[in-house]
């Protein structure tokens, strides 16, 4: 590779980069319906063209902003210490990292407000499922193996939704310590349901 290819891939890079930047930081200060792309372009810094070299359209620049919070998300699940010999406590500690990594300021807007309304339902739960649900499915199939296949699926995704529903009620002011001790008394009453 020369030095000039590899140079115009890194700006290339440092382009899109800063577009999903400056994307995000106006998608979390006005919402998307309220973002205009010529406002985008200036706070990045780059030309109306450069926007639409690497993304189709607004909404485009969105899925990737999106993406790439669902990722970030994902990483600091995975990047924090679960017990891997109990199945309970690494439930409960993921969903602690999960609570952690949805306090970056604007995050529960962009993924769990703004997404579903712009992308829609499906394409959301797709990003889940590219992202954090296999861990948690994995945790509970690990806490309930009782539970089979054909249950595992749902439960994963209502548990998945509480997550979600605690962490903007922790948003809004709720008590972070209230909701992980809500989670741990639905993962009990799960598993003791299960196993009778």
């Amino acid at each position: 590779m020369t030095l000039m290819s590899r140079s115009n891939r890194e700006r290339t890079e440092q382009t899109r980069q800063a577009l999903i930047d400056a994307g995000r930081r106006i998608f979390v200060e006005t919402g998307y319906a309220e973002t205009a792309t010529p406002e985008i372009v200036a706070a990045a810094g780059v030309t109306r063209g450069a926007l639409y070299h690497h993304f189709e359209d607004k909404k485009a620049l969105f899925q990737a902003v999106i993406e790439c919070e669902a990722r970030e998300v994902a990483k600091a699940i995975e990047a924090s210490p679960l017990p891997a010999d109990d199945p309970r406590a690494a439930l409960i500690a993921g969903a602690s990292a999960y609570f952690t990594a949805m306090a970056q300021p604007g995050r529960t807007r962009l993924l769990l407000m703004e997404a579903p309304a712009v992308l829609g339902l499906p394409a959301v739960a797709a990003l889940d499922a590219e992202n954090a649900e296999a861990s948690l499915r994995a945790g509970l199939a690990a806490l309930v193996p009782e539970a089979g296949a054909a249950l595992l699926g749902p439960l994963t995704s209502l548990l998945s939704a509480a997550f979600d529903r605690a962490a903007i009620a922790i948003e809004a002011g709720g008590e972070r310590r209230d909701y992980e001790q809500a989670i741990a008394a639905l993962l009990d009453g799960l598993a003791d349901h299960l196993r009778r």
